[in-house]
């Protein structure tokens, strides 16, 4: 049998406990996977025991949950001959998603099983990994304030969400940015800046999905809308699955660039978490450094 680590957030709720852990288990073992289950209670936790496992030369770790949880695993698995497999226990399952990696559960297993080993690419800004994207501006705080709510009134994370969103728009925050690619040199102000591990589809219903995550560059979105009222329309735009990119933002697509401000520290998200960090913020592709188990 085939030995595996899988490491599953139990902070985030849904009945995670010992003998959900057996249960799971046995569901490997049927498909021939010898799985150790962890149930972690914290990010920190996560990436410890991803790493203790790469250190012991278990062949595959799992991430079960979110994005975010996805995010902490994967960050210590880059750049090492471990397989990365999910398990899609989360509420959206973006990196999941466009991997065509299915969102059941008994599904997920099977294709850790008998799938096929696939080097995806991940971006880094500072040294932090992310799979997904990354964000400044309008959605750090956002981010911020919803988990402030969460934690002081005990409101619900979408609940929070919509409210923290509110009070970001009244604030109407803006952010002044120095972009360099290369030789060249763009100074911006925007509500709102979205960093891509490869190209996102802006369009239409498909906001949010990628077509491929091995084509080595970074997609950089910068939102144009200057006003208040243009502010709140393109946050309407998002939430309907209506953002255009030739409409809504300056596109870009490189290897790698650098964003400066005049901040002596940043909010910087990714994949959902939010980080301080010192500018200049300097993003980079990093070409098939994580092997990942996908359906064949």
């Amino acid at each position: 049998m085939t030995a595996l680590v899988a490491i599953v957030n139990a902070a985030a709720g849904g009945g995670y406990d010992d003998a959900w852990a057996g249960q799971l288990r046995e569901r490997f073992a049927q498909r021939g996977l010898q799985a150790e289950v962890i149930l972690a209670g914290s990010g920190q936790e996560m990436i410890e025991t991803a790493r203790a496992a790469v250190a012991r030369g278990v062949p595959i770790v799992a991430a079960g949950g979110g994005d975010g949880t996805v995010n902490a695993v994967a960050s210590a698995l880059v750049g090492t001959a471990t397989s990365f497999a999910v398990l899609p226990l989360g509420t959206l399952n973006h990196f999941a998603k466009d991997l065509g990696i299915p969102l059941g559960l008994d599904e997920a297993i099977a294709t850790i099983a008998r799938g096929q080993r696939r080097q995806v690419d991940v971006g880094d800004v500072n040294g932090r990994v992310f799979l997904n994207n990354s964000s400044l501006g309008l959605y750090p705080d956002i981010v911020r304030d919803r988990e402030k709510q969460q934690r002081r009134l005990g409101r619900g994370k979408w609940l929070a969400f919509c409210w923290a969103t509110l009070a970001a728009l009244r604030r109407f925050p803006f952010l002044s940015i120095r972009l360099r690619v290369g030789t060249e040199e763009h100074a911006r102000r925007t509500p709102f800046v979205f960093i891509g591990n490869n190209e996102y589809l802006m369009q239409g219903l498909n906001i949010g999905e990628r077509a491929t995550l091995d084509r080595g560059q970074l997609s950089l979105y910068v939102a144009q809308r200057p006003t208040r009222r243009g502010l709140l329309r393109f946050a309407c735009h998002a939430l309907l699955g209506r953002l255009g990119m030739s409409r809504d933002f300056d596109v870009l697509l490189a290897r790698e660039f650098e964003i400066d401000t005049r901040r002596k520290l940043i909010r910087v998200a990714t994949d959902g978490e939010v980080t301080l960090m010192a500018p200049p913020l300097r993003y980079r592709s990093r070409p098939g450094a994580l092997t990942v188990i996908v359906p064949r």
